[in-house]
Parts: C-alpha cells; sequence; structure tokens
C-alpha cells in the first residue's frame, strides 16, 4: 500500500495498482464458442417470453 503525508500529518493510503495488459483477440475457436453462447442464450430468452405470452 502507498502512504503519503502531507504538511499536517493526514496520511493518504492508495492501493496498489496492477499492472496493465492489451486484451489479446478471441482465436477461432472462442469466436465460435461465443456464437453458439449467444444463439442458446437468445433461444433461452425467447423461450421464457413465448412462456410468459401464452401463461398470460
Amino acid at each position: 500500500m502507498y502512504t503519503t503525508v502531507n504538511e499536517d500529518g493526514v496520511l493518504n493510503n492508495y492501493a496498489t495498482e496492477p499492472q496493465m495488459y492489451y486484451a489479446e483477440y478471441p482465436a477461432i475457436w472462442e469466436q465460435r464458442r461465443y456464437i453458439i453462447q449467444g444463439a442458446f442464450a437468445t433461444l433461452f430468452v425467447v423461450t421464457f417470453v413465448l412462456v410468459a405470452f401464452s401463461v398470460s
């Protein structure tokens, strides 16, 4: 933890900052997995909406 003291003796604590890194573009197999997850999520939500409309 990084601490500073001003002229009045007040302490200021600062959190240590994590190491920064750049994100990498997803690989082809990761992109396919994201598409499949999105399709299942869309199907899941549409199913719930249709069930809610049919029940009401």
